[in-house]
């Protein structure tokens, strides 16, 4: 089996545990024998051990997301409506393992994991600009994502405990936090005056843009 496959079979083999066992050492062991891993191809598969399947769950969601996203002609909205679309797409994408992604935020933001988790943060966010056509190189590049990641990871924290319809509630929270700061020209100028007295507020997100 190729080593992606693998690695996407073994992640649907776990999901269904992790809402009751979290990502574990034993949870990840037992979706390896459903698969017909064994031990030596796991360790091959996941050298970090679980650390290295949250990360593969949340490359696998940017995956489906540009994939999903892809399949639609986003070339008629207005900036705000593609961003707007690609975090909503990424949720859906994340609908049915909800708990599992609230499971994966436990662990991200343990205080040995924050780099990581901001990483992963960061790719989520570059993937939904690049989908929805961003070409920045300069300050604005950081500045965009900056924003986003903001957004972002607010608006999963109310996903999370959002139980309305096709959740609505959380639609309508993304729209009011996407207003907030899709004034790029305002914001730009707020997050220039800041990195003038900060000591570099994008650097962890230069680092992971290199990784």
């Amino acid at each position: 089996m190729e080593k992606r496959q693998a690695k996407d079979a073994l992640l649907s083999a776990i999901l269904p545990d992790v809402p009751f066992d979290g990502w574990t050492r034993a949870a990840l062991a037992r979706a390896a024998e459903r698969v017909g891993l064994e031990p030596a191809e796991l360790r091959s598969l996941c050298p970090g051990g679980v650390r290295d399947h949250v990360v593969w769950f949340s490359h696998w969601a940017d995956r489906e997301t540009m994939s999903a996203l892809a399949a639609r002609d986003l070339s008629a909205l207005k900036v705000r409506e593609r961003i707007a679309t690609g975090v909503q797409t990424r949720l859906s994408v994340l609908a049915p393992h909800r708990e599992a992604v609230r499971r994966s935020l436990a662990l991200l933001t343990a205080p040995q994991n924050l780099a990581l988790g901001a990483r992963l943060l960061y790719d989520a966010v570059d993937a939904i600009w690049y989908a929805a056509g961003d070409t920045a190189t300069d300050f604005n590049f950081y500045t965009k994502r900056a924003l986003l990641a903001g957004v972002y990871a607010a608006t999963t924290l109310y996903w999370l405990d959002d139980r309305s319809p096709e959740s609505a509630d959380t639609l309508s929270f993304l729209d009011r936090r996407l207003g907030d700061v899709m004034s790029i020209p305002k914001a730009t100028e707020r997050l220039r005056d800041w990195t003038s007295r900060l000591p570099d507020p994008f650097h962890l997100f230069r680092l992971a843009r290199r990784r």
